[in-house]
């Protein structure tokens, strides 16, 4: 018991100067010094952390302190987003979606935005509402689920989101309307977002 207590304790110390570290890497980040970001976020990277793979995958895919490389930007995305991190599942989605460093392919964006989205995440919500309204990836065209989406989005300060909304909303049913209204309304975030509507295609 005794050992265990300690390995709990040293593992506890260490994901708290895990912390620590990035918070250190993040603020130079944000001063615009990438090199002492990167300095600071690689080791932390390369132990697993999914805020640093992250920023890593940022830095890369921005050419901040690195040379840009997208291959290297999807490789430490995937990291993070595979640990459940939501902004790297949304990057690793459009970068899928846009075909940047990998072949395109719509139903993995679809993948990996649905996990994003389903966290919370309103830039994940907001596309994927652009892909029920108008069939991509394979997803079937819904205007309720996309309006559910984009209510969602746009609560969570999306502001394409409320616009896109208010444009599907003049083509939908009050019935339809209401269905969305409902859906959007009773889902909370960590739990699945539905895949099909009763009113919406």
């Amino acid at each position: 018991m005794g050992i265990i207590g300690i390995s709990l304790a040293i593992a506890l110390a260490l994901q708290g100067s895990a912390q620590a570290g990035f918070a250190e890497g993040a603020t130079a980040y944000n001063n615009r010094n990438y090199a002492q970001a990167y300095r600071t976020i690689l080791p932390l990277a390369r132990a697993g952390n999914a805020d640093a793979e992250h920023l890593l995958g940022l830095m890369y895919y921005m050419g901040r302190g690195v040379q840009q490389d997208y291959k290297q930007a999807l490789q430490w995305h995937r990291r993070a987003a595979l640990q459940g991190k939501a902004d790297a599942q949304y990057v690793v989605g459009a970068m899928y979606y846009t075909g940047n460093a990998v072949i395109q392919d719509h139903r993995q964006a679809v993948t990996w935005f649905r996990k994003a989205a389903e966290q919370g995440h309103a830039d994940a919500q907001q596309v994927l509402g652009l892909m029920y309204r108008y069939h991509i990836g394979g997803m079937p065209e819904d205007n309720v689920l996309a309006y559910m989406l984009w209510n969602l989005a746009a609560a969570g300060g999306n502001a394409n989101a409320a616009e896109q909304r208010a444009a599907v909303a003049r083509k939908m049913t009050p019935e339809q309307i209401e269905e969305g209204q409902a859906l959007s309304a009773a889902w909370q975030p960590g739990k699945p977002l539905p895949r099909t509507s009763r009113t919406g295609d």
